[in-house]
This record gives C-alpha cells, sequence and structure tokens, in this order.
C-alpha cells in the first residue's frame, strides 16, 4: 500500500490575532486547509520560547523602523524567521500585512520556501507606509511568490511597485454565512447601522452630518430616525461632540465594540447599513471592507461610496446607493430613499444577499486563498 501522503505545511506570520479587527487572520488560521503553524508579533509569552523570540525580533524590527532604518530593521525578524522554518520546514509562508512581510522577507529568499503576502489596506494606500517602504516593498516584490489584495486599487499599486501580475490574487476577504442572515429591511424600524472603527478612511463623521441633513429634512417622522454605530478609535470623542453640537443625542446611538454576533443581530434590526468610506489625509484607504458584505449577506441595503473595493461588492441601484467621497449631500439622500421606502429597501437588500452569495462569502475567499497556496507549493516544488 502506499503511504498517504503528509498535508501540506504552512506557516502563518502576522501582526496580531488578539484584535477584534482582525477577524479575517482567525478565520485563515481555522480555514484554510493546511497543517498550520502561526506565529504573532504581538505576543511573546515567556513559557513559549519561541514565541518569545519572534515577538521580542519584531518588536525590535518595529522600532529600528521608526528611527527611519527600514533596511536593518528587516533583519532581526528575518534571522528568527529563518530559524523557525529550519524548525518547521514549511512548504510556503503566507505572511499577513505588506509591513509584516518586509521584516522576515529575507528569511525566504535565503532558504527558498516561498512567500505568499496577504496586503490588508492601509499597508497599502497610506503614505506612512508605502513612502518610507517603497524601496523594501519593491525588495519584497521581487522575493515573494504571490501576493493577495483586496481591491483592484490595491493591485494596481502592487503592481506598479513589480509584482507579477500573474501571481496576484483579488480576493475581499468575505462574509460569515453562519452569522450574517434574515434581516428584514420592510418590516425593519427607519434605523441606519454603521459599523467600523472611528479613524478617517471609514468617514464616520461624514455619516453623521449627512445624517443631520437627512434629519434637518424630515419632518413628522423624525423622531423616529435613528442612526446607530457601532466601534471606537480616535476619531470616536470628535464623534460624540459632533452628535451633541447637532443636537442628535437622541437619535444617534455610539454602541461601542461588538461582537460578531451581537453585529449579526443588530442588523436583524435595521432598514439600512451606510457606510462614507474615503480616502484619508495620508492617502489610507480601505480594501473591501468586510461589514458591507456582511451587511448585504444579511439581506440589507447598503449606502456607500464609490471608494476602492466597495463599487465591486455593491451594485449601485441594484443592491445598493453608491455615492463620491465627501458628498455628505448625496449620502444625506440616498439614505432617504431607503428609510422612505421600505419595499424597496427589502429589493436592493434580496440582490445584496444573492450577490454576496454567488461570490464574496468568507467560503469563497478561502477557497481562493487555498488555491493560490497550492498552486505556489506545486510550482516550488518543480
Amino acid at each position: 500500500m502506499t503511504a498517504p501522503s503528509r498535508p501540506d505545511r504552512l506557516l502563518v506570520l502576522a501582526p496580531t490575532r488578539r484584535a477584534a479587527s482582525e477577524t479575517f487572520i482567525r478565520a485563515n488560521l481555522e480555514g484554510l486547509p493546511f497543517a498550520t503553524t502561526a506565529f504573532f508579533g504581538d505576543e511573546r509569552p515567556l513559557r513559549s520560547p519561541w514565541r518569545l523570540v519572534y515577538g521580542s525580533a519584531i518588536l525590535l524590527s518595529k522600532l529600528l523602523t521608526r528611527l527611519r532604518c527600514p533596511w536593518l530593521a528587516t533583519w532581526p525578524a528575518s534571522w528568527v524567521t529563518w530559524a523557525l522554518i529550519h524548525r518547521c520546514r514549511p512548504d510556503a509562508v503566507l505572511v499577513e500585512f505588506g509591513f509584516e512581510a518586509v521584516r522576515v522577507m529575507e528569511a525566504c529568499a535565503w532558504t527558498g520556501v516561498p512567500l505568499v503576502v496577504h496586503f490588508r489596506g492601509s499597508d497599502a494606500s497610506a503614505s506612512n507606509r508605502l513612502g518610507m517602504l517603497e524601496e523594501r516593498y519593491r525588495r519584497l516584490m521581487r522575493i515573494a511568490s504571490a501576493v493577495i489584495v483586496k481591491s483592484r486599487p490595491m493591485a494596481d499599486t502592487l503592481l506598479d511597485l513589480g509584482a507579477s501580475a500573474d501571481w496576484l490574487l483579488i480576493s475581499p476577504s468575505g462574509a460569515n454565512t453562519a452569522l450574517f442572515e434574515g434581516s428584514r429591511p420592510a418590516a425593519a424600524d427607519p434605523v441606519l447601522l454603521a459599523v467600523g472603527r472611528f479613524v478617517e478612511k471609514k468617514g464616520p463623521l461624514h455619516t453623521i452630518r449627512s445624517f443631520a441633513q437627512l434629519c434637518h429634512q424630515s419632518t413628522a417622522s423624525t423622531p423616529r430616525l435613528q442612526l446607530w454605530m457601532v466601534g471606537e478609535g480616535p476619531l470616536l470623542a470628535e464623534a460624540q461632540a459632533l452628535v451633541q453640537s447637532l443636537a442628535l443625542t437622541q437619535q444617534v446611538r455610539l454602541l461601542g465594540v461588538r461582537s460578531q454576533v451581537e453585529v449579526a443581530a443588530l442588523m436583524r434590526e435595521v432598514r439600512a447599513f451606510v457606510q462614507h468610506s474615503l480616502v484619508a489625509a495620508d492617502g489610507d484607504s480601505e480594501g473591501s471592507p468586510v461589514a458591507v458584505m456582511e451587511a448585504q449577506l444579511s439581506g440589507l441595503p447598503v449606502v456607500a461610496t464609490r471608494h476602492a473595493g466597495i463599487p465591486d461588492v455593491v451594485l449601485d441601484g441594484e443592491s445598493g446607493f453608491l455615492v463620491d467621497e465627501g458628498d455628505e449631500t448625496a449620502m444625506a439622500a440616498a439614505m432617504a430613499r431607503v428609510l422612505n421606502d421600505p419595499e424597496l429597501a427589502a429589493r436592493l437588500g434580496d440582490c445584496g444577499r444573492r450577490r454576496v452569495l454567488a461570490g464574496f462569502t468568507v467560503d469563497h475567499h478561502l477557497r481562493q486563498v487555498s488555491e493560490l497556496l497550492r498552486k505556489v507549493i506545486e510550482a516550488s516544488r518543480r
């Protein structure tokens, strides 16, 4: 009898697995069909020497990067990763985020183990990343066997830096079909939901000001209109002050951080989902926001902006409404359309759910990433 072949081994390196926003990293670890070993840059447990050494090397790399020594910052983590590769003997290395990849990339060059880099958003857009790391990214594109991105604009950025078009995968992270379902926008109260960190590229202040325009234009139904906002971040205090100054404390609820289960439940209580994504002053932009896909999978219409990968997911006039970045008046008008016409909201939401089920679920993403990793591994064995 022929002995069964061992499963392909994957070494995953990522900045963190603890942040609430990093659900996609945990999904990859749980869903990819490989024998996976993972190390995280923010973990330094004393009882696990290899994790302690890796986390300490990443910490030193971060310090050297802040000191404007990006070339030198590559070496501490690369040496430790070289040792990890010899210890774990992976068939491929998957690194989450480009800024993490430049810290460890030389280890793959030294060992010949294929490197796949998963870019997520700010690592391929923000000027404080691209400006300082541009030459490091060009080196990374020469070392990497393949690159995964979230949207066409991200792909174009990395192609300009030298990525191979033949080994570049555009794959949104996808929504979880086990959680996001059951919204009934036609029966819901006129409530809008926004989910995301209170940072500039998510546009929380734009969303609040658009909602204020909507309320000021409404009449008898105004007291029933509500905006629920999930998340926290550096703009939260400014958002709270804005709500106060616009006299919207009875209509805007700032709900803080909620779990995915809680967010899914909130989506079953509202009429529509809103997100005013835009390019931040430092160039930071979205990839393809998971919350938008989750809302559509739930069956909600989406009001959002023509930004990054959002138009790939939301079909303007079919599964929601898209407006230009920064156009708060157009967003207020789009909000009014879904709030004033429950049947329209239901039709848009139904279209969005069918669209996400057809191509934007977590399972789609995991299958695409798995296929790419297998291709990379097979090519390395030839």
